[in-house]
């Protein structure tokens, strides 16, 4: 794992039930048990730690936030549009 899914895994750890549980790329976030006001201070701890913005629209990004994995892949995408800018 690389620099950006190791700190988006810790940010996670941070908000859930049972700390503990393992979590990969493939992990559904629905299957971390996490509550709404939880997963949005997770964006907010997201946002700070990468410096980028997260955009959500529940109709447009609803496959961005299913996994673990295709969140990472989402900061990546705004780290690297960030870097480009």
């Amino acid at each position: 794992m690389d620099d950006v899914a190791t700190k988006i895994i810790e940010i996670l750890r941070k908000h859930m039930k049972k700390p503990d549980k393992e979590i990969t790329l493939e992990t559904k976030l629905e299957d971390l048990e996490i509550e709404s006001l939880d997963l949005a201070m997770i964006v907010f701890d997201i946002e700070d730690s990468f410096g980028v913005e997260i955009p959500y629209n529940a109709n447009e990004e609803v496959d961005a936030f299913k996994t673990v994995g295709s969140v990472v892949e989402r900061v990546r995408q705004l780290v690297k549009s960030k870097a480009a800018a």
